[in-house]
């Protein structure tokens, strides 16, 4: 099969989080500002959108070329392959994006794209005027414009790859899964060492741990938009969908430790965790985050814990950043990890962290403050 351009989508500040996940699994790609460039064929769709777990979306490329006018793209738009994608029912929607470009209106744009799509299908499927019935698979394109270029896609992912389909309730303001095992990907956690979420919430901390420690790919409980396509060989799917169950290690013992003050959400990170499979790898429970009391002598803490966004919750929420300070630095050997937006975090936690990382949770910039333990000596042999 001849080679396709991909581009795998990412929250500002971890594209290169995404390059390495696609690196690992064996893919050329380069980064640019909220994408990463994959070369790949189409059968490897199905391996990019069930393992990538710091990615947006996985948006096939159909053509990238100049458009300074409504002519231009019209025509441009209409000689694409469209027809050895697309068969003539396909149900496709066109949206569209125009930044810093000659063609500004995104309206305009759509419509003109859906026009030329539709001219060609015609021609292909020699159909004559006859409207295309649109009764098939679903095909969302989009158009998008920046500094005259125009970049057709076709998302293949359907539903954002943040949603596993294990998070049917969630807490008020929730942690995108996705941002989650970023997180963890930035920390010096691995799947022998203990970790404690202290924040927990609707638990996709610990849940997202689980699954990295547990190898167990974030996409394998859900569907994407591109299953349905035939231009993607079954056999494909068939394969990535194998290899992800061949690959998972179900019964992985593991020391995740999830907690929270409200019962309520320790209710729901546990049901969540049951809809994810991996409830018996995560112990959770009812506890402050102060009282924080490891079972072993190392290891990593890891929260999203309240911003204080609003003037009236600073105060409450600095004092809350104090006590843990104080409770965290009873452990030297734990390092430790939090997502604020709260910019005095290290003045109220009372020590400035290892190192700072800019990064969005949702739209919220936020700090992702790492704390280093110290190093255990080894016994002397």
């Amino acid at each position: 099969m001849a080679k396709r351009l991909v581009i795998a989508t990412a929250a500002m500040g971890i594209e290169a989080l995404v390059a390495k996940e696609v690196r690992d699994l064996g893919y050329e790609c380069t980064v640019e500002d909220g994408k990463v460039y994959i070369d790949c064929e189409l059968e490897d769709i199905p391996r990019l959108n069930l393992w990538l777990r710091t990615a947006d979306r996985v948006k096939l490329v159909v053509a990238e070329f100049k458009a300074t006018s409504f002519e231009k793209l019209f025509d441009q738009v209409k000689d694409l392959p469209w027809s050895e994608l697309l068969p003539w029912e396909a149900n496709y929607v066109v949206n569209g994006r125009s930044v810093k470009s000659k063609l500004f209106s995104i309206r305009d744009c759509q419509k003109i794209t859906e026009k030329a799509i539709v001219s060609h299908m015609q021609e292909a499927y020699n159909m004559g005027d006859e409207w295309l019935p649109k009764t098939g698979a679903s095909f969302p394109i989009e158009v998008a414009l920046l500094k005259d270029i125009a970049t057709l896609t076709i998302d293949t992912s359907g539903d954002a790859l943040h949603k596993r389909g294990y998070r049917e309730f969630h807490s008020a303001a929730p942690l995108k899964e996705t941002m989650a095992a970023a997180m963890l990907m930035l920390t010096n956690w691995k799947p022998d060492m203990p970790l404690y979420d202290v924040f927990t919430g609707s638990g996709t901390l610990a849940i997202e741990a689980a699954m990295i420690g547990r190898n167990i790919a974030p996409g394998i409980n859900r569907e994407f938009a591109s299953q349905e396509w035939a231009c993607i060989p079954k056999k494909a799917w068939f394969d990535a969908i194998k290899e992800a169950n061949d690959k998972a290690e179900w019964d992985k013992p593991l020391k995740i430790y999830a907690n929270d003050t409200d019962p309520e959400m320790v209710k729901l990170a546990k049901q969540n965790a049951e809809l994810a499979d991996v409830r018996d790898a995560i112990n959770v429970m009812q506890r402050d985050a102060a009282d924080f009391k490891p079972k072993e002598d190392f290891g990593v803490i890891i929260g999203n814990p309240p911003y204080g966004e609003r003037l009236e919750d600073a105060r409450e929420v600095h004092q809350l950043y104090r006590k843990i300070g104080n409770a965290f630095r009873e452990f030297p050997y734990y390092s430790v990890y939090m997502i604020t937006s709260y910019v005095e975090f290290e003045k109220a936690f009372g020590r400035p962290a290892t190192k700072r990382r800019k990064l969005y949770n949702g739209n919220i910039e936020v700090q992702f403050y790492q704390y280093y333990g110290l190093r255990r000596k080894k016994p002397q042999s």
